[in-house]
């Protein structure tokens, strides 16, 4: 098991928070500008276009020499009127004050004052434009501003992505424009610049911003009643267009996210924006994902992932077979980091084991496919280094042009997905679940309605795993604390209370319907333990569990080369997960165990996987339980093929597929992908 890295003091001094933790009215603006190799120039340029009074504050981040001294305020006070001033701690930031950087120093807002930090020589890169911004982000919220000007390399692109996920606004200087292109480029390749202009057109536009009529400054403009009916015609804009239901998010949210936007649009009135997003689809994708912006970086609290390999994965393994896997759903999986943080610090933990189980890692979010896309390809930029120790960059990634992209290994063990944790059902017989700065943006109805959802989906022993200012709050009776000051909880299997998409699908499916017949209730377990009777004294082959609707109740051993969860909307269907050789005559052998009640094989199925052959034999066996009329199906995938049925009274069905499935079938290999979701609709298709 690798070491731990160590903490980056400086990059991780500060943290994100909800927005509404402190008061924002009296907070000053403030505009942090990032610059290096030419940024002075640009910084000049900018400086000549900008009004004396904005109401504004900015303070400069420029790389500087960490030996000689600077005479950078001396320079800038000959540009401008407004006072420029090297930064001290404690210094208070007022409007329409310059504030620059001194050598050798990292610079932090704390309390509407700055604070300095001797610069500590450490591996990895040196980015004081990150840890500004990443500070200007937590204490400023919506009212920071980030901007990024000309520079070598990538520092502020994390920070940036901080300023837009906490509702500020974002530029970067047009790269044509730049002395040197790279920090601008990183910004804007990685979608965080807002605007993209010019240091001249940058002052004109924030020129603009710091007018007094700007709701991005004045927050009481959208309390107006016509604004707040204007609030509540946009929620339903967005759950029509986007089917996303927004209500019972958190209003400061909302309203920030909003506002946001008008000043991007240049609108004073939510009636005004109500009215372009009615006409304008781009428009409205662009506020949807706003709201679901999740600012998310590898070994996020670092000592949380520490904490799971003390306390939650050595749990997990104690009740789990050697066959079985550890399954772990990361909602709010944002860009992908927390995910793949949760397989590295797993990996580390079993690297000692002489068998360690499969993982599955199900990331989810409500992000549309070309966001989840970038999750699964897992590319990222070099300032990820910050994060990352040397150690985990050289195990878990490769080294690309300008950034490291995570190894095939590890990027196949999560699964991304979209998905509403609200409207979907969710994952199930998960061992972990990790739900980190995802409840603070819902009202606390919301956060109750979430609870027994999670509850659900987790093993009986499972864990949640939920961020720095998140609790259960009134559902303790759901979850025992685990680690208080790392928010790790365990599932309380005493306790139950299903979830509202159960209740809502149908009212009595919360009370079995044996009951109807003064029969005892009759569980998933008692079918699970049904299987197992069935496998005794045989050496079970990887099999799946599967209700009358084909919905996998439980998986035992590796089934990977046969099954896997399919694109889209998170499903646990047999025949959505089926691999596309298998989808055929898997299909026809639970069709005819399904209509003829007994024990169904098919010999010789030819699978394939990752570009090679295998031929299996596929059995489906029927399982009931005596007080229950509903039947389920055990499903083996025998990588024996033998010549009769190894279950007396079962019937031997010859394979079908026509021929085999290799590399000279590729018409009906898109055959069997292109028919598989009509077949799924069919076999599902319910009276």
């Amino acid at each position: 098991m690798s070491e731990s890295r160590p903490v980056d003091e400086e990059l991780s001094s500060t943290s994100f928070s909800p927005e509404d933790v402190l008061s924002i009215e009296n907070i000053v603006p403030i505009v942090g500008i990032g610059a290096s190799a030419g940024g002075l120039d640009a910084f000049r340029q900018l400086l000549a276009n900008l009004p004396e009074s904005t109401g504004m504050a900015f303070v400069l981040v420029q790389h500087l020499d960490p030996i000689h001294e600077s005479h950078l305020s001396e320079i800038l006070s000959r540009m401008t009127k407004m006072p420029v001033r090297e930064a001290e701690s404690g210094l208070e930031v007022l409007p329409n004050h310059i504030y620059v950087i001194p050598p050798g120093m990292t610079l932090t807002l704390s309390h509407g004052a700055l604070q300095l930090a001797p610069r500590t020589e450490k591996r990895g890169l040196h980015l004081p434009i990150d840890i500004f911004f990443r500070s200007l982000a937590e204490h400023n919220r919506g009212k920071a501003i980030g901007v990024i000007l000309s520079g070598t390399g990538s520092d502020g692109a994390l920070g940036l992505e901080e300023i837009k996920s906490s509702g500020g606004i974002t530029f970067a200087q047009d790269p044509l424009s730049a002395t040197h292109d790279g920090m601008p480029k990183s910004a804007i390749d990685e979608g965080l610049a807002d605007f993209i202009l010019p240091p001249a057109g940058i002052a004109n536009e924030l020129a603009r911003i710091g007018g007094q009529d700007n709701p991005f400054l004045n927050p009481d403009d959208v309390e107006k009643d016509s604004d707040r009916e204007g609030f509540s015609a946009l929620l339903g804009l967005l759950k029509t267009k986007m089917n996303v239901d927004f209500t019972q998010y958190r209003d400061s949210t909302l309203k920030r996210r909003i506002q946001r936007r008008m000043t991007l649009r240049h609108l004073h009135t939510v009636a005004e924006y109500v009215q372009l997003l009615g006409a304008d689809s781009v428009e409205i994708e662009a506020l949807y994902q706003d709201i679901l912006i999740n600012v998310t970086r590898f070994f996020r609290d670092p000592e949380v992932f520490e904490s799971l390999k003390t306390a939650v994965f050595p749990e997990i393994l104690k009740g789990k077979s050697p066959d079985a896997p550890i399954r772990i759903w990361v909602t709010g999986c944002s860009s992908g980091q927390e995910a793949y943080t949760v397989a590295m610090v797993l990996l580390e933990f079993l690297a000692d084991l002489p068998r360690p189980p499969t993982i599955q890692i199900f990331a989810s979010d409500l992000k549309e496919a070309s966001a989840l896309a970038k999750a699964r390809l897992g590319c990222y930029p070099e300032n990820i280094e910050a994060d990352v120790s040397p150690e985990r960059l050289q195990k878990f990634f490769t080294k690309e042009d300008k950034g490291y992209q995570i190894r095939k290994s590890v990027r196949d063990l999560c699964v991304f997905a979209k998905h509403d944790l609200i409207a979907d059902p969710p994952f199930s017989h998960v061992d972990l679940v990790t739900c980190r700065n995802v409840l603070i943006y819902m009202s606390s109805d919301l956060q109750r309605r979430i609870m027994p959802i999670f509850h659900y989906a987790l093993n009986q022993e499972g864990f949640l795993l939920l961020g720095s200012s998140e609790t259960v709050g009134r559902d303790s009776d759901l979850f025992t604390i685990v680690d208080r000051s790392h928010r790790i909880y365990r599932r309380n299997s005493a306790a139950s209370r299903p979830p509202h998409f159960l209740l809502k699908q149908n009212a009595s499916i919360a009370v079995p319907p044996t009951f109807q017949h003064g029969l005892v209730p009759v569980t998933q377990a008692d079918f699970r333990r049904e299987a197992d009777r069935i496998l005794l004294n045989r050496f079970p082959p990887a099999c799946v569990l599967v209700n009358a609707d084909l919905d996998i109740l439980q998986f035992r051993g590796r089934t990977r080369p046969y099954l896997e969860p399919a694109q889209g909307a998170a499903s646990f269907n047999l025949l959505k997960m089926a691999n596309d050789s298998l989808f055929l005559e898997l299909r026809a052998a639970v069709q005819d165990a399904q209509s003829r009640k007994t024990v169904i094989e098919k010999m010789d199925v030819r699978v394939r996987n990752e570009g090679e052959i295998k031929t299996i034999r596929l059995e489906v066996i029927p399982v009931t339980v005596p007080i229950s009329k509903e039947t389920c199906f055990l499903i083996l995938f025998h990588e024996d093929s033998p010549t009769k049925p190894s279950v007396p009274g079962s019937m031997a069905v010859a394979g079908a597929t026509g021929g085999p499935v290799g590399p000279g079938s590729e018409d009906a290999h898109a055959a069997n992908a292109a028919s598989r979701d009509e077949a799924y609709s069919l076999l599902n298709e319910k009276a």
